[in-house]
């Protein structure tokens, strides 16, 4: 809902905002929203374990190495760990705080951490390659329009066309052929999975950026840089730039969770990281022993469903902050 009422010039509020540049407004708004706050003091919590997630397994004494299976497991209980090793049969101990994997023995505190550096670490890869492209591409199409306009926006075009899904199904095979036996594939995995996500991401940044500069290539400012003989180069980044904050930050701000989410759904249908931690590879594990060991399912799938929706609701917080017509 808006609320387009206009405000007395002599009200404590107009006081308020008299001075203020519109970002210092908008982070004003953004501070005052208490869900925004949590929210981002959620996201900061898994950034900060992304970060430190190889300082923290080491504070609890857990890591990724491969254990042996026969002194954690009960063979004869389908694999199950045993009981003084935690959940399902035994109680939670702080040699394993989150209990361990079952037939594989793994500690799952510490591939829940890293699984939480993986999912971050892809989704602010692939956003900052799509934002990138997005606003080069909107900027070049909306600005110098003809022929380089109609080129773009057919290539936006014929990228939208393409079922993301799809296109991951046939590129991860061929991805994991050529290099699976590389000493680096973990790593040529993930840089390969952001490149994925990013070339199939770019177009909705480009055609909003696009649309924004049809409408601020007319106004009085860039046609006064024009006559001056300003170079294009510096229309575009300082002057068209610093008008295009407001839409790149929203857009960035509902990119991430996105990528998020695609991240953990490729791992969980096996085209995604299958090389190491992560939270849908997990998931894609836990489901076989999900009436067994419930919570081998639950600590990953509580910790995408946190991420996401933290960082959707800290994008639409974003958004109506730098909406001129909300009142939050």
């Amino acid at each position: 809902m808006t609320d387009e009422t206009t405000l007395d010039p002599n009200s404590k509020a107009s006081k308020e905002i008299a001075g203020k540049s519109p970002m210092r407004i908008a982070l004003g708004r953004l501070v005052k929203d208490k869900i925004a706050m949590a929210c981002a003091f959620v996201i900061l919590f898994f950034v900060f374990i992304g970060v430190f997630a190889g300082v923290i397994s080491d504070l609890f004494g857990v890591n990724t190495d491969t254990q042996s299976p026969s002194q954690f497991l009960d063979v004869l209980n389908g694999g199950m760990p045993k009981p003084e090793y935690g959940p399902p049969n035994g109680g939670f101990t702080m040699d394993h705080p989150f209990g361990i994997a079952p037939r594989t023995a793994d500690d799952n505190l510490a591939y829940w951490l890293y699984g939480a550096r993986t999912s971050l670490m892809i989704a602010f890869g692939a956003t900052l390659f799509a934002s990138i492209v997005g606003v080069v591409v909107g900027l070049l199409a909306g600005f110098l329009g003809g022929v380089v306009d109609r080129v773009l926006s057919f290539f936006v075009d014929t990228f939208l066309t393409v079922p993301f899904l799809l296109a991951a199904l046939t590129i991860a095979p061929i991805l994991n052929e050529r290099f699976n036996s590389s000493d680096n594939y973990p790593t040529i995995q993930k840089v390969s999975l952001v490149v994925v996500l990013a070339m199939f991401g770019w177009m909705g940044m480009a055609r909003l950026i696009r649309g924004e500069v049809l409408s601020l290539r007319e106004r009085e400012f860039v046609q006064a840089a024009r006559v001056l003989g300003m170079p294009t180069r510096r229309i575009l980044f300082k002057e068209l730039m610093p008008n295009l904050a407001a839409p790149i930050i929203i857009s960035v701000s509902l990119m991430l969770p996105a990528f998020v989410a695609a991240e953990a759904g490729l791992a969980f249908l096996g085209i995604g990281v299958t090389s190491g931690a992560s939270w849908g590879l997990t998931i894609s594990f836990a489901i076989t022993y999900f009436e067994a060991y419930p919570l081998y399912l639950w600590e990953p799938l509580i910790g995408v469903v946190l991420l996401v929706l933290s960082l959707n609701l800290l994008g639409d917080a974003i958004r109506d902050a730098l909406d001129p017509k909300t009142r939050r």
